[in-house]
């Protein structure tokens, strides 16, 4: 995801109780204090604050930093890891797999297209491909890439027309939005009747966020502004009109790189600091070994425990327009 497909025109900070007007997702004006931790991932000590939503299990970034100040907390090292992540082809295979069984064909939008990773999959005749991407050089390799329109921009100022594609996807961009609601709402409007939203995003609920807390790898402070339960993302996508195909979850506890983070601390605690995860280097053939033999061994194990714990790490889900009646 390209932190570009944030909003940079605006400027409003969540005050320190609630949402303004209330949660976003069900309208409940309370909120309770969930969890603080620091940007990990960069190693900084400002402490960031989440607030819940009583009622749907919301959860969002209390005072996060301004539009104009979030680039700051990306960085050519947050960048270069995700672009990396999207370089992976086996990263793709279960969204074509899925996204099988719903079309075939048809307009499709991809919201954050970054270089076109998951559009270059489906460049073919009967796919017509369009983006939403907020750098312009990396728009143009999502052109150059896959034929893609890509409307360099923020997501709510894009001009497409009402019933204009037959699928919309949205895979980890959703979590980093400033205004979710109105994006979701111009993704009603934009989806034909009968077509579908597909997206991807981390589970506020999951067995791997209760083990680890604070320390839990997909928290991504500050970058990370609303974090969705199963139940508040179906809550916010009826409120504009969608319907529920299917919400799943997946299991990916992030166990290296959470354990990384609590690893972390504990030698900062003893007077030693370690280079953040953003910028070490990649581990020597000794480590990569090991850790070859922990995913083959004890990972699938530790998985099958935190199955225990919760629902899975990663929700899928799929949303339909409900068709037009006919007279």
């Amino acid at each position: 995801m390209n932190h570009s497909v944030l909003s940079p025109k605006l400027d409003v900070r969540y005050g320190s109780n609630a949402a303004p007007g209330g949660c976003i997702a069900c309208g409940d004006s309370a909120s309770l204090p969930y969890l603080e931790a620091p940007d990990r991932f960069h190693g900084r000590s400002e402490v960031y604050r989440l607030l819940r939503c009583p009622s749907c299990s919301l959860v969002w970034l209390d005072r996060p930093p301004l539009p104009s100040e979030m680039g700051q907390h990306y960085g050519p090292d947050y960048d270069r890891s995700v672009a990396a992540a999207g370089e992976e082809p086996e990263r793709w295979a279960g969204r074509y797999k899925v996204l099988a069984k719903h079309r075939s064909s048809g307009a499709i939008l991809d919201l954050g297209c970054s270089a076109g990773g998951f559009l270059g999959g489906l460049r073919r005749p009967d796919w017509k491909l369009y983006g939403v991407e907020m750098s312009d050089s990396v728009a143009r390799k999502a052109r150059a890439r896959c034929g893609a329109q890509v409307f360099v921009g923020d997501i709510l100022d894009a001009p497409f027309a009402p019933e204009s594609f037959d699928v919309i996807t949205c895979f980890h961009v959703f979590e980093h939005l400033y205004q979710p609601r109105e994006v979701l709402a111009r993704v009603a409007d934009w989806l034909k009747p009968g077509g579908i939203f597909y997206a991807m995003m981390p589970n506020i609920d999951s067995a791997g966020c209760r083990i680890f807390g604070s320390h839990w790898y997909a928290l991504e402070l500050p970058r990370h502004l609303f974090h969705f339960s199963p139940n508040s993302l179906r809550i916010l996508a009826e409120s504009v009109g969608l319907s529920e195909v299917s919400v799943t979850t997946n299991r990916e506890v992030f166990i290296e790189k959470s354990t990384r983070y609590m690893t972390d601390d504990l030698l900062r605690n003893v007077g030693i600091r370690r280079t953040p995860l953003a910028t070490s280097s990649r581990p020597g053939l000794p480590f990569r070994l090991l850790r070859k033999a922990f995913r083959i061994t004890a990972l699938p194990v530790m998985n099958a425990l935190a199955a225990l714990a919760g629902d899975g790490e990663s929700i899928h889900a799929i949303f339909r327009k409900p068709a037009k009646d006919r007279a």
